[in-house]
């Protein structure tokens, strides 16, 4: 009764890995968990939906013959993404479908954008160019927010602009406003097919994403994505950065997510595994210690598992 914090499944934002395969496809380094046949995502959707879960983000496993090093499969009308889209809301048409827009599943390097002509670093204003685009068609693909990931300067206005432009005002933007360049990503990278094949070097994108060092930087870079038209500002990861998200909250008034990425799902699942911690309280603790930093929404591959004991309850 006294309880300070909730957690109500509508909080939660279930991230989904997409595949065109014909089954679902485990994924090894977030044990539990797979990518979903893209004949299967409605019905997964509309599943979550009954369990109070509201909101997915959706991430393509794109074909490694269709990447490039420029990732002009982004902008393909027909791509595996924009199909995900359409499936999830003709599947469960109450869900709210949040679509990430960056290049990393596209290209054969596994940047977040375009390179520079050395190959040393991203083009930022080209790489904003294409960003503005591709949120234009997922939003023509029936999205609900475009969820730019890429961090790349001034993209939150421009792709703002882009979507007003093409008639989808109603569009809504989810930031990812303090994206650390954080070890933590690792799982995910396996799971959408960027992560580095071995003897190949691991990627830095230190020069874009920011540094786990600096905690004022990240309110400066928030506040921008705020009066640049951002509806939603993001902390990631979640767990390492609850300073962030505690400062952020009193530093603006819009919605704040935050996102527990597939590091933190990967630790406590592993531990768990070697019983070292009780799965669920640990999850729980997890969860509801970002809700209590200031997330009004919260991105975790737990969330479908949490929602299921809560009904349960």
């Amino acid at each position: 009764m006294l309880a300070e914090t909730d957690l109500a499944p509508r909080r939660l934002i279930q991230p989904l890995f997409v595949t065109e395969a014909s089954a679902p496809e485990p994924i090894p380094s977030l044990p539990g968990l797979v990518r979903t046949p893209l004949a299967h995502l409605g019905a997964k959707c509309a599943e979550l939906a009954s369990l109070g879960i509201h909101g997915v983000a959706l991430f393509p496993k794109v074909d490694p013959s269709r990447k490039s090093n420029d990732g002009v499969e982004a902008l393909n009308p027909n791509a595996l993404a924009l199909r995900a889209i359409q499936a999830a809301k003709a599947g469960s048409p109450g869900t709210v479908v949040f679509a990430d827009i960056a290049l990393d599943p596209y290209t054969t390097h596994g940047h977040d954008g375009l390179l520079t002509s050395n190959g040393l670093d991203v083009h930022n204003d080209r790489t904003v160019e294409v960003l503005a685009k591709m949120a234009v068609l997922t939003a023509r693909a029936g999205a609900d927010f475009v969820a730019p990931s890429d961090m790349m300067d001034g993209r939150v206005a421009a792709i703002r602009r882009a979507l007003d432009a093409a008639g989808h005002a109603g569009t809504g933007i989810l930031a990812y406003s303090a994206k650390y360049a954080s070890a933590y990503y690792g799982p995910f990278r396996d799971a959408v097919g960027s992560a580095r094949k071995a003897g190949e070097a691991p990627i830095s994108k230190a020069t874009y994403q920011m540094n786990p060092a600096n905690r004022r930087e990240a309110i400066r870079e928030a506040l921008l994505d705020a009066a640049e038209g951002a509806d939603i500002l993001m902390v990631k990861p979640g767990g390492p950065y609850l300073d962030i998200l505690r400062d952020l909250r009193g530093a603006t008034d819009l919605p704040l997510a935050a996102y527990q990425v597939s590091g933190e799902y990967a630790m406590i699942a592993a531990a768990a595994a070697q019983g070292w911690l009780d799965l669920r309280a640990a999850r729980d603790e997890s969860l509801i210690a970002l809700r209590r930093a200031g997330a009004d929404l919260i991105l975790s591959y737990f969330a479908e598992a949490y929602a299921r004991d809560a009904v349960r309850n």
